[in-house]
C-alpha cells in the first residue's frame, strides 16, 4: 500500500500519466526547452558545445602590437546606441558585449558569450539566458540579470529606432535568480526574436545614467568587451586598449580574437587624404571601394615592394549593391512611373566600361549573388500565396522572373531607352518644352539634386547627370563632406542619393528598420527610399515567422519581388568580391569566414615597422 500510494505522488505521478499518455496514443504535452550552448536560426548549431575555436581564426595567432585603422568621416560620440550625434562604431564590438556571439561561418547561429547557455522552446515563445557568473564589467563588478533587464528597458525606451522597435516585443521580462533573465514573447509571432535578444548590448546598471543617456558623449564607457576606451582626440582619434583582465579572453569562442594590444582609430575628413595617408603608412589597411584606385591607384613604392599586400576575399553572403536611391517623401519622386522611367535613363554599360573596367554586374533587388535573390526566377508556389493579397502591384513579369534591368547600347545616346523613358514621363504628366521637361499643370522643369560625398559617388552622379540631360532633366550634383553627407542622410534631407544595404544570409529584423512603413517616418532608420508598402511589411512578417528554411526563402524572395516592383532605387552595381589592402606588418588567417574579412581576427607580425614618411 505504502509503495502504490508513492507511486502517485510526485515524479512517480508524472511518469504514470506519461505512460498512459504514451499507451492511449495521446501527445505527452510539449517537449521541455533544454539549456544549450548556442541557438540558430534555422536548424542546429555547427559548432559543438566543446568546441575549442571558430574554423576561420589562428587559435595560437601572436598577442601584443597595434592596429591602427583610417576611419573616413568624424565623431562626437561615443556611443552607438542613440541617434544623436555620430559615434564611433567599433566601440560596438570591441568594447561592449552581447549575452551571445555570432558564428561568422553559418548564416545566423549565436554562441554563448555573457550568457554561459540559452534556453527556447519549439514555438520560441520564450528565451532564458543563463549568464556566466565569470563575466564582469570593465570596472571589476559582475554582469547580473539586473544589468540585463536594465539595458532591456533603456534600448526600449531610449535607444536607437531599431533598438526600440525590437525590444518592445517583449511581453514580460523577469529574473527568476541573480544570474538568469528569462523574457516572454508570448504573441510576438517572431522566431528571430530571441537571437535579437542575444545580440543585445548590456551596460552596466550601476554606471549608466538614464536622464542623460540619449545625450552624446566622450565619455568612456563602463563595459564587458576585451578592450577600453583610454584616449579620445575629439574629432580625431580613439585608442582602445585590451584590458588584461578581460574575463572572456579564455572562451573558446574568443580564442584567436582581439590580438592587438591596442587599437587606434584615426579620422579623415577626405577621402583622398586618406588614402594618402595610408600610402604613408599611416594606419594599417583600408576596405578600397573604388575600382578605379582598386586597379590602377596602388602603384606606390610600398606596394611594388610588397610592403603593401593586396588581398581579395570572396565573402559568402549577399553580394553588397549599390543604389541611387530616390526620396519617395520628395513629391518629384512619388509617382512610380517617374522612377521607372529615370531607371531607363541610367546608362550602366557606359560606366561600367568607362570608369569600372568591367569589373562589375548588376542586378534588380537586394540580395544578389545569393539564392534569396528573386532576380530572374520565376516565383514558387509558397511566394504566390504569399503575394496574393497584393497581386495588382507586382507586375507579372517581376512574378515570372523574366523582368530584366534596361540594357543600353553603351554609347551614352541610346534612343530606345530615351523613348520609352518619355513615354513614362507623359504619362506622369511631364512634357518636352523644348529642351525642358515640365510639369504639364505647373510648367515647373524637372529638376533635383544628387546628393556625393566621394569621388566615386560624383563620377556616377556627373555621368548619370548626362543622360538626364537628354530628357530634359536638371540634375545638380552636390558634394558634400561625409559628416553633413550623414547628417543628411539620416534626416531624410536629400532627393537623392547614393547608397548600399549589406545583406546576410538570415535577414530578419533588420529588414524593418531598411524599408518597413514604420520606419519611413522615423529619422535614423535605414528606409532612406521612404517606402510605405503593405506587402513589403506583410513579407518581412512572413520571413520572421518561417520555421522551415523553404518556407524562409521563399519569403524572403517574395519581399525581394515587392521592393523591385516598388523601383525605390536604381542599380548601379553588385560587388561580389572584398578588396582589402594592408601593410605587411598585419597578418590574417588562411581561413575566410563566409562573412568576409574580420580585423578582430588579424595579429602583429611582430617584426619593426617599416620607416614612416613623417
Amino acid at each position: 500500500m505504502f509503495m502504490f500510494q508513492r507511486l502517485f505522488e510526485g515524479p512517480g505521478l508524472r511518469l504514470c500519466v506519461l505512460a498512459f499518455a504514451l499507451m492511449a496514443g495521446l501527445p505527452a504535452g510539449p517537449a521541455r526547452a533544454e539549456e544549450a550552448h548556442a541557438i540558430a536560426m534555422h536548424g542546429k548549431a555547427a559548432m559543438p558545445a566543446d568546441f575549442t575555436h571558430m574554423p576561420y581564426v589562428n587559435p595560437d595567432a601572436r598577442k601584443g602590437g597595434r592596429l591602427t585603422w583610417g576611419i573616413l568621416g568624424t565623431f562626437d560620440s561615443l556611443n552607438p546606441f542613440i541617434v544623436k550625434g555620430l559615434a564611433v562604431q567599433p566601440v560596438r564590438n570591441y568594447v561592449v558585449e552581447s549575452l551571445l556571439a555570432r558564428g561568422q561561418d553559418e548564416p545566423f547561429t549565436l554562441y554563448g558569450l555573457l550568457a554561459r547557455t540559452v534556453e527556447t522552446d519549439d514555438e520560441r515563445s520564450f528565451v532564458t539566458f543563463h549568464i556566466d557568473p565569470r563575466a564582469r564589467f570593465s570596472d571589476g563588478k559582475q554582469v547580473t540579470a539586473e544589468d540585463v533587464l536594465f539595458s532591456w528597458q533603456l534600448l526600449r525606451d531610449h535607444g536607437r529606432p531599431n533598438h526600440r522597435q525590437y525590444y518592445s516585443k517583449v511581453a514580460k521580462a523577469e529574473a527568476p535568480d541573480p544570474l538568469t533573465v528569462r523574457f516572454d514573447l508570448a504573441g510576438a509571432n517572431d522566431r528571430e526574436l530571441p537571437l535579437i535578444l542575444g545580440l543585445m548590448p548590456i551596460l552596466p546598471k550601476h554606471a549608466v545614467d538614464v536622464a542623460t543617456f540619449e545625450e552624446t558623449s566622450l565619455a568612456a564607457p563602463v563595459a564587458s568587451g576585451p578592450y577600453r576606451v583610454t584616449a579620445v582626440k575629439p574629432g580625431a582619434s580613439v585608442t582602445l586598449t585590451r584590458n588584461p583582465d578581460y574575463w572572456g579572453r579564455d572562451l573558446a569562442i574568443n580564442r584567436g580574437l582581439y590580438n592587438f594590444d591596442e587599437i587606434r582609430l584615426d579620422y579623415f575628413r577626405e577621402a583622398n587624404g586618406q588614402f594618402e595617408a595610408f600610402k604613408r603608412g599611416l594606419y594599417d589597411f583600408r576596405v578600397e571601394h573604388e575600382p578605379l584606385r582598386w586597379h590602377d591607384g596602388y602603384d606606390f613604392p610600398a606596394a611594388r615592394s610588397g610592403e603593401v599586400i593586396r588581398d581579395t576575399v570572396k565573402p559568402g553572403v549577399p553580394q553588397p549593391s549599390e543604389f541611387l536611391v530616390f526620396n519617395t517623401r520628395r513629391p518629384v519622386f512619388a509617382d512610380i512611373r517617374v522612377r521607372k522611367a529615370l531607371t531607363l535613363l541610367f546608362d550602366f554599360e557606359l560606366v561600367n566600361r568607362n570608369y569600372f573596367f568591367g569589373l562589375y554586374s548588376r542586378v534588380a533587388g537586394y540580395f544578389a549573388g545569393s539564392d534569396l535573390s528573386a532576380y530572374g526566377k520565376p516565383a514558387d508556389a509558397r511566394e504566390r500565396e504569399l503575394l496574393k493579397p497584393f497581386a495588382a502591384q507586382i507586375p507579372s513579369d517581376i512574378m515570372e522572373g523574366s523582368y530584366r534591368l534596361p540594357v543600353t547600347d553603351g554609347s551614352g545616346r541610346d534612343r530606345t531607352t530615351l523613348r520609352a523613358a518619355l513615354k513614362l514621363l507623359a504619362e506622369a504628366g511631364y512634357d518636352l518644352d523644348g529642351t525642358v521637361l515640365r510639369n504639364r499643370t505647373t510648367k515647373a522643369p524637372f529638376a533635383f539634386e544628387i546628393l556625393v560625398t566621394t569621388r566615386d559617388q560624383e563620377r556616377i552622379a556627373l555621368a548619370f547627370q548626362r543622360d538626364l540631360k537628354r530628357a530634359g532633366i536638371e540634375a545638380s550634383v552636390r558634394a558634400v563632406d561625409p559628416v553633413q553627407f550623414d547628417q543628411r542622410r539620416l534626416g531624410y534631407e536629400f532627393d537623392m542619393i547614393q547608397n548600399r544595404w549589406d545583406q546576410s544570409l538570415s535577414p530578419g529584423n533588420e529588414q524593418y528598420f531598411y524599408w518597413g512603413s514604420a520606419a519611413a517616418g522615423n529619422p535614423g532608420t535605414r528606409n532612406y527610399m521612404g517606402a510605405r508598402d503593405p506587402a513589403v511589411d506583410a513579407m518581412i512578417g512572413a520571413l520572421l515567422e518561417a520555421r522551415e528554411h523553404t518556407d524562409f526563402v521563399s519569403a524572403v524572395r517574395a519581399l525581394d519581388r515587392a521592393l523591385i516592383a516598388g523601383f525605390y532605387t536604381i542599380p548601379l552595381f553588385n560587388v561580389s568580391e572584398q578588396w582589402i589592402a594592408r601593410w605587411n606588418r598585419i597578418e590574417r588567417p588562411k581561413a575566410t569566414a563566409l562573412s568576409g574579412y574580420l580585423p578582430e581576427t588579424w595579429w602583429s607580425k611582430g617584426e619593426p615597422q617599416a620607416t614612416q614618411t613623417k
